[in-house]
């Protein structure tokens, strides 16, 4: 079916594996600032102002004008985009979640980040290839493409049609042909290695406070990853809705994962784990993500600022370090808005006692960002530290503000960025 306004030469451009599909769970350049559900959130990118760089291809000026032009409308262009799919392509329903409001304003937040790094093909490969493995648990086929980017043709077309032309249809076309075929090499690759998801089986349920529980569950076969990364999890209460969450351990030889779950307002999946889960309840687990991990090439000390439940990947990094027999320093600054929200404390302060190498302070601050600056600059230096920072937005952002203030270039600044994966709330 031609999509609405392509030219006669583009109108059926698209084959199974060319074709950027739906984007359930990718990163966003602009994720929402209020409650999120994830222990870790990354730091956005800024939208493309549809100014040229001096290096830019012609296709990526083409791409990132069109994004320049839809951004003020981007609630429409995603909301037309998902009326046409579904009117059109309604077998494709079923691939999404029955409350759309989150997964409406993720197809442009895609856009938005592949329009970023389209001349950076370090980056936008990396991207592209993690979203593809990530879209296996979703049920995603390249058979699903086309449809996807019929419409993803017509909706840009009807609110860039200022700036739409045939030289920017093919520019698009070109691009998706090379983006959805990295996804779909990625997605074929992965498969052969590695399963869509994990069932994993609730063992534990430990409520913290009100709201903050440390969830422990039990894959049903081996799950590799890294300390300091991440995953998507599913609950069964809220089917093929997924929520990103930290790894609160380094591995285990028992084989068990560990999460900190803040329940925020009308969060779904956030809820759901808090106060509905319980030993025996079996959730699914995405595939690992993340590259907030640390380098045991190097005896560089560590600088890791941790707020509210984003202290969860902080302590998988401090485990990390012990088990590889490392004696570098670790500096860890544990930030929250009362005393009572320091629910993970005694466990940092036995970790202290256990490894004279580590240091932990905590920082008390009803804004939950004022003060961490200053009391990084209170201490140090640290010209011989890489630094890791998670938590809510605010503290992201002046946490990485003052590192760089003190010194810390920001290729040793880490954190999960948007080409990883930005955390969504419900």
């Amino acid at each position: 079916m031609q999509a609405q306004g392509l030219s006669p030469a583009l109108s059926s451009p698209f084959t199974p594996a060319q074709v950027l599909p739906p984007e359930p769970s990718a990163p966003a350049p602009v994720p929402p600032v209020a409650a999120t559900e994830s222990a870790v959130v990354r730091v956005p990118i800024q939208r493309s102002s549809g100014t040229v760089t001096e290096n830019a291809s012609p296709d990526a000026v083409l791409v990132r004008r069109t994004m320049a032009e839809v951004a003020p409308v981007a609630d429409k262009v995603t909301s037309y985009f998902y009326a046409l799919l579904f009117v059109r392509h309604p077998e494709l329903r079923s691939l999404f979640p029955a409350a759309m409001d989150t997964q409406r304003d993720r197809l442009l937040k895609a856009l938005l980040t592949a329009a970023e790094h389209i001349d950076n093909t370090e980056v936008l490969v990396a991207y592209l290839q993690n979203l593809g493995r990530g879209h296996r648990k979703y049920g995603t086929r390249p058979e699903h493409y086309p449809a996807v980017g019929e419409c993803l043709i017509g909706a840009l077309n009807k609110y860039a049609s200022d700036v739409w032309d045939a030289e920017t249809e093919a520019a698009w076309v070109r691009a998706y042909t090379t983006i959805s075929q990295v996804m779909i090499d990625a997605a074929a690759a992965d498969e052969l290695r590695a399963p869509a998801w994990w069932n994993a089986e609730v063992v534990a349920h430990d409520l913290r406070t009100r709201d903050i529980a440390v969830v422990t569950v039990r894959p049903d076969q081996p799950y590799p990853f890294l300390a300091g990364q991440y995953t998507s999890l599913e609950t069964p209460w809220w089917p093929r809705i997924w929520r990103h969450y930290s790894f609160a351990s380094a591995p285990r030889s028992d084989g068990l994962l560990t999460f900190h779950v803040k329940a925020v307002p009308a969060g779904w999946v956030s809820n759901a784990l808090v106060h509905r889960a319980r030993p025996g309840d079996v959730i699914r687990l995405g595939p690992p993500a993340g590259s907030m991990t640390v380098n045991h090439r190097t005896d560089s000390g560590l600088l890791c600022l941790g707020g509210g439940t984003g202290i969860a990947p902080i302590k998988a990094l401090v485990e990390d370090v012990a088990e590889h027999g490392e004696r570098r320093p670790v500096e860890v600054f544990y930030g929250a808005r009362t005393d009572h929200d320091l629910y993970d404390i005694d466990t940092m302060l036995r970790l202290q006692q256990s490894y004279p190498w580590l240091t932990v302070r905590t920082v008390v601050d009803q804004q939950a960002r004022l003060q961490l600056p200053d009391a990084i600059r209170t201490y140090g230096p640290w010209s011989g530290y890489d630094a890791y920072v998670s938590g809510p937005p605010g503290m992201i952002r002046s946490g990485v503000d003052v590192l760089k203030d003190v010194g810390i270039p920001a290729d040793r600044i880490r954190h999960d960025s948007v080409e990883e994966l930005v955390a969504t709330g419900d």
